[in-house]
């Protein structure tokens, strides 16, 4: 097979590339998805005569050979699809299948497993007029070709995937600036619930849904401050992540076991709870550029792995912002990790769907930017405001409020703020999403 594949690499790259071949294909993936993917479908859109390349969607193998038929007609819809949304319908499409042997398993005996889906794949495609070009099956170090019936280039025992760094779509990276963040297998570990002290953090996040639920259920006013203590809170740790020092030798793991060691348990369980108030969270949306982001990315990401037990799917916030903010820094491939988490942990949590599905084809996040940006500026205005009109009001009599340990509390304004779920005996807020 020596079909030519036109690409400008990830977004950012501006040279062209011309790919000949499975081999080049094969060892271009990480660089046109920014990680290297593990238990993965990935297709990519071929546009043109020279098979510029597209729209990309990555999806994990559905273990269950039964899920494979309406996985690949789903997957071939949503690609070709989104597509024309964005312009032209695909001249073709790329697969890969990445898979590593399991317990007993060779590569030879993946390749096979895995063909029928190749073909579903093949099948789903050309049923939507968009020809398969090529579908590579990669498993431990090596690739094949499910297309090519060439052997001269094409073995049964497959070829080689090349060194890092050492082939074409490399140097145009590098040359590019473009960084491959390792594996998606290390990238989601980033996101996983923590291991350690898993008991201690249920237990903060029992006693702060049995503080805070009551609060936020007993009317508008005590879900507002139960929200303005959210951000307080996370503005502070923010603080405190900025402040403390980045050992650059410790790499990422590194840097996540230091953001984890500065959180209390407490401080994790109060955020958690907090932030599955939809408007509690789409405020912190509000921190995803300047000097705010890094910081920001930082806690969403540490506040994630603090879900544990019964509140695992709790991360879904926290893993939407962290998303939102990677996306809003420009970095894609983290974005799609996080959005993703978020997506299986709760496949109908609306704001993730829409961040995933803009990520996905590529939308320029300004225009969401530039929409937080004016509500916080309208907030800050309408918070001067009311300011100086406090300030010429007398001050309220004790008969009108209910003093508690976080000021001023109206008692039995408005209703339930959010939804509820019960949880091992204990209620934890979700919130409109």
């Amino acid at each position: 097979m020596n079909k030519h594949h036109e690409s400008t690499g990830p977004s950012s790259a501006q040279e062209q590339i011309t790919l000949r071949g499975p081999a080049e294909l094969a060892d271009s993936l990480p660089y046109l998805l920014g990680f290297t993917p593990t238990d993965s479908i990935v297709m990519i859109a071929l546009h043109g005569r020279r098979g510029r390349f597209g729209g990309r969607l990555r999806l994990g193998i559905p273990r269950s050979p039964e899920e494979w038929p309406g996985v690949a007609e789903e997957l071939a819809d949503c690609l070709v699809t989104g597509s024309e949304r964005r312009g032209d319908k695909p001249e073709g499409i790329v697969v890969f299948l990445c898979q590593d042997p399991g317990p007993g398993e060779t590569a030879g005996q993946v390749l096979e497993r895995l063909r029928p889906l190749a073909q579903r794949l093949r099948t789903a495609c050309g049923s939507l007029d968009v020809p398969v070009h090529e579908a590579l099956c990669i498993s431990d170090g090596r690739f094949w070709s499910y297309c090519c019936p060439d052997t001269r280039c094409c073995p049964p025992e497959g070829n080689a995937l090349a060194m890092p760094g050492t082939s074409v779509m490399a140097a145009a990276a590098a040359y590019a600036g473009i960084q491959v963040r390792g594996s998606l297998r290390d990238m989601e570990a980033r996101l996983l619930p923590r291991t350690v002290g898993t008991e201690q953090q249920e237990r903060a996040l029992d006693l702060a849904a049995a503080a805070l639920v009551p609060r936020i259920l007993d009317g508008a006013d005590g879900g507002a401050l139960v929200g303005e203590e959210t951000l307080a809170l996370a503005r502070g740790l923010m603080r405190r992540i900025a402040g403390a020092p980045l050992q650059a030798d410790r790499g990422e793991s590194g840097t996540d076991g230091g953001d984890d060691a500065l959180i209390e348990d407490s401080e994790a369980a109060a955020l958690v709870l907090g932030l599955q108030d939809r408007t509690t969270r789409d405020r912190a949306a509000e921190w995803m550029e300047g000097p705010e982001a890094e910081p920001a990315l930082r806690l969403w990401r540490a506040v994630s792995r603090r879900c544990v037990g019964p509140y695992v799917d709790h991360a879904a916030a926290p893993l939407t912002l962290a998303g939102w903010v990677a996306w809003s820094t420009g970095d894609e491939p983290g974005a799609r990790v996080a959005l993703g988490r978020a997506l299986r942990l709760d496949p109908e949590y609306h704001f993730a769907q829409l961040l995933h599905q803009a990520c996905n084809e590529g939308l320029d996040p300004e225009a969401l930017r530039a929409c937080l940006r004016k509500e916080r500026g309208s907030r800050e205005a309408d918070g001067e405001t009311v300011r100086a009109e406090s300030r010429r009001r007398p001050p309220q009599s004790p008969a009108t409020r209910q003093d508690g340990p976080s000021g001023a509390v109206r008692p039995g304004v408005g209703g339930p703020r959010g939804r509820t779920r019960r949880r091992n005996g204990q209620r934890g807020t979700r919130s409109g999403r």
